[in-house]
């Protein structure tokens, strides 16, 4: 079993019951207690469980927690990278798309620099940065304005009012999670009203979510599964996960995510 693979059971152990002990995951996935050590070092520099003695617990997050740009932009890289990818291959030259402020598509923004002729919406002052700093005559880029949040995106009325009389061709829209019931939300009452306009002006919707983001929970709903048309996610969605967002979504693309292994010696390296 891949590293990888191993972090997934063990995440969806401690979100299952709450903790994991490092002895018992020893004996289910056959593998030294260093190398669960290192596993549960790896899920806990993600934010993803907090490290205790003896093996890790869940994190206690309330529906409110909202953390900040650089907190989130450490979190699942290469699945964000694959998603990015995907919702580049897109994007067709001479359309006007939109972008919500989120790590993930930022991510994409840094994928467009060879689609020519793109008019881009943004309520997010990086990707707007990462967009102006590519230097291409022939992009536009409009930055809403709006007040600005710990993930920095710019909402509230001002941002809204400048969404709502624009009519774009895709809007790619990040989410902080998605759930059967929630539906896909965000911890900031402002930024999900400013992100529901974004919605609305978009001719076709795509969601950006990697799949850490299933059964997350925000306090404020920005969309229901089945109102979106197009649901980008990684290989690392769970089964059940699958099963709820197809039964929902219009479409569900799945990205495949490249192996990366930690380097090492022994054999422990490529279980």
């Amino acid at each position: 079993m891949l590293a990888r693979q191993r972090q997934e059971v063990i995440l969806d152990e401690v979100r299952r019951t709450g903790a994991v002990q490092v002895s018992d995951l020893v004996v289910r996935l056959g593998v030294s207690d260093m190398t669960i050590r290192r596993d549960l070092d790896t899920l806990a520099h993600r934010g993803l469980v907090e490290k205790v003695y003896g093996g890790a617990t869940s994190l206690v997050g309330r529906s409110t927690d909202e953390p900040g740009f650089e907190a989130k932009s450490v979190r699942q890289l290469a699945e964000k990278e694959a998603v990015a990818r995907a919702a580049a291959a897109m994007v067709r030259p001479g359309t006007a798309i939109g972008l919500s402020a989120g790590t993930t598509t930022w991510t994409l923004a840094r994928h467009l620099d060879d689609i020519p002729d793109l008019t881009v919406v943004t309520n997010s002052v990086r990707v707007a940065d990462v967009l102006q700093q590519r230097g291409r005559t022939d992009r536009t880029v409009v930055l809403t304005g709006g007040v600005r949040t710990p993930s920095d995106a710019l909402v509230g009325p001002v941002a809204v009012q400048s969404l709502r009389t624009l009519h774009l061709d895709l809007v790619f829209l990040g989410v902080h999670g998605m759930a059967e019931r929630a539906g896909f939300t965000t911890p900031n009452l402002n930024e999900s009203e400013t992100n529901r306009a974004l919605a609305q002006a978009a001719s076709r919707l795509v969601v950006l979510a990697d799949h850490a983001k299933w059964a997350t929970v925000g306090i404020s709903t920005i969309a229901e599964l089945g109102e979106i048309d197009v649901l980008i996610s990684d290989e690392g969605l769970s089964a059940e996960a699958r099963r709820v967002l197809t039964e929902h979504v219009a479409q569900l693309d799945i990205a495949p995510v490249p192996e990366t292994e930690p380097t090492g010696s022994g054999q422990e390296g490529t279980q």
